[in-house]
């Protein structure tokens, strides 16, 4: 029997618009066989403004990322997959900036 990771990591980020206010729009997405160098990736495209996936924000706040983490098993030449999710919070949200994040369905 052969067990196998991967990860998906999927989310949404906050940031300050250009003349004020705060909006969430939806991130880049990330996926790969190393959890640690995903969130690193994460954290610095976070840093640059990178993590928008184009929205064009005059600075960026903070995200919340989802990690599907995929375990895929091979048993008798068969291939069965498992996946559990997990909520990160990236960068300096606020209580109710994480609240509000949590909040907006979409």
């Amino acid at each position: 029997m052969k067990v196998k990771k991967y990860y998906k990591i999927t989310g949404k980020v906050l940031g300050n618009c250009w003349g004020g206010g705060k909006v969430a729009y939806q991130s880049e997405s990330y996926e790969g066989k190393n959890l640690d160098e995903l969130m690193k990736k994460i954290n610095e495209d976070l840093e640059s403004g990178a993590l928008d996936s184009g929205m064009g924000y005059e600075s960026l706040i903070g995200a919340l990322m989802t990690v599907e983490t995929i375990e895929t098993i091979t048993a008798n030449g068969k291939k069965y997959h498992h996946s559990e999710y997990e909520s990160e919070f990236i960068g300096k949200l606020s209580e109710e900036e994480e609240d509000f994040m949590f909040e907006c369905d979409w």
